[in-house]
């Protein structure tokens, strides 16, 4: 079984959904409201997992929301390391508009240190992938990729939100993930697979893109990086090429689309695999 290693922040997220976006100063009512626990990292181990892979997760926690993130993940079949903290744990507002685009507004609540990771050294030894996003401070992800990087690991980045990277980050990450608007500091960098939203992806080495999947109406876009990200990672991990591995990646998250919410919109570990086998196949 492939192993992944992932490390994010984690908390708890609201979401809103609304007809329109405020403007100015004013006020928009949502129609519903729905919470789940959510963050980058936290969303892409639990979507590795329903891949079929062996995922390990490693994020801080404050004082709320510690047994639902715990038992979630337990659910999820992953393996987690959090860290307790004096503190707040994360917590996001998602207003999603009637197109499914969204505003999100993070805090980012109490955080990884360098020494956090070195509990989660020999996850990360024993990983095919490590999964890394900037939701973590740079000191977070330079500390463990060199010890990924001293273990033929291999180093999957997620540069999202936007930061100029580290040079040390940009030498050695293997495979840098943004969207088309968290490119700072990496567009001189070939080892790159770019997603382009309704458009699809483009795997920069090759110049390929690989068109979106036509699934019917996009309800929420909240989540769809993380699917891709997750689906990625697992679908390489387990030894398939990079242009496979996009195309399932990219199937998966269109689908995740139709469906509101970000964990909750993941696909089924039953849908994941009739993809997988689905592009396998052709």
């Amino acid at each position: 079984m492939s192993k992944i290693a992932v490390i994010g922040i984690v908390g708890n997220s609201v979401f809103l959904p609304v007809e329109k976006f405020h403007e100015g100063g004013e006020t928009v009512e949502a129609s519903s409201v729905h919470f789940e626990p959510g963050g980058k990292g936290f969303n892409q181990a639990a979507c590795a997992a329903r891949c079929g892979a062996e995922v390990s997760f490693l994020g801080a926690v404050g004082k709320e929301y510690r047994q639902e993130i715990a038992e979630f993940l337990e659910n999820e079949n992953i393996r987690h390391t959090l860290i307790f903290k004096d503190g707040s744990t994360a917590f996001a507002a998602i207003v999603t508009n009637k197109s499914g685009s969204n505003h999100v507004t993070v805090y980012q609540g109490v955080q990884l240190s360098t020494e956090d990771v070195s509990v989660f050294e020999e996850e990360i030894k024993d990983a095919d992938i490590l999964l890394l996003n900037n939701e973590v401070s740079e000191e977070v992800n330079i500390a463990a990729i060199r010890i990924a990087k001293e273990n033929g690991v291999k180093c999957i980045l997620n540069p999202a939100p936007a930061r100029v990277a580290d040079k040390y980050i940009l030498d050695n990450v293997d495979l840098f993930t943004p969207n088309e608007h968290e490119t700072l500091g990496i567009e001189d960098k070939e080892n790159v697979i770019m997603t382009l939203g309704k458009k699809g992806c483009l795997i920069k080495t090759t110049g390929q893109i690989i068109p979106s999947v036509d699934v019917g109406k996009v309800v929420d876009t909240t989540g769809a990086g993380d699917t891709f990200n997750g689906v990625l990672c697992a679908m390489l991990a387990s030894g398939l090429d990079v242009g496979v591995s996009a195309k399932i990646a990219n199937k998966v998250a269109s689908l995740g689309v139709t469906r509101r919410y970000a964990v909750s919109s993941i696909p089924t570990k039953e849908e994941i695999k009739s993809i997988q086998n689905e592009v396998v196949s052709l």
